[in-house]
């Protein structure tokens, strides 16, 4: 299992849209994504998990990813959180 931490930088946190983009970058691995936030947990192939983190700008959030393309699965989806989900601000 690899681990990182990430920061929620974009200004409307894990909204909708930004979920949607988490959980088509999820489904393309076969590894399992988790992500941990506000002391819940959420698949992340799961759209309402994720809304559910209620994770707004600033926020941590861990991702969790185990699986046979699990180091792949963590540089796509750290990445999609770290540019701010591909919005412009």
């Amino acid at each position: 299992m690899k681990t990182r931490v990430v920061k929620i930088i974009n200004r409307f946190g894990l909204h909708s849209r930004a979920a949607a983009k988490v959980v088509s970058t999820c489904l393309r691995y076969e590894s399992t994504v988790t992500f941990v936030a506000n002391g819940r947990r959420a698949d992340g192939r799961h759209l309402i998990a994720l809304l559910m983190l209620s994770a707004s700008m600033g926020a941590q959030m861990s991702v969790e990813v185990r699986g046979p393309d699990e180091g792949k699965a963590l540089v796509a989806v750290t990445r999609l959180i770290s540019s701010g989900f591909g919005e412009a601000e």
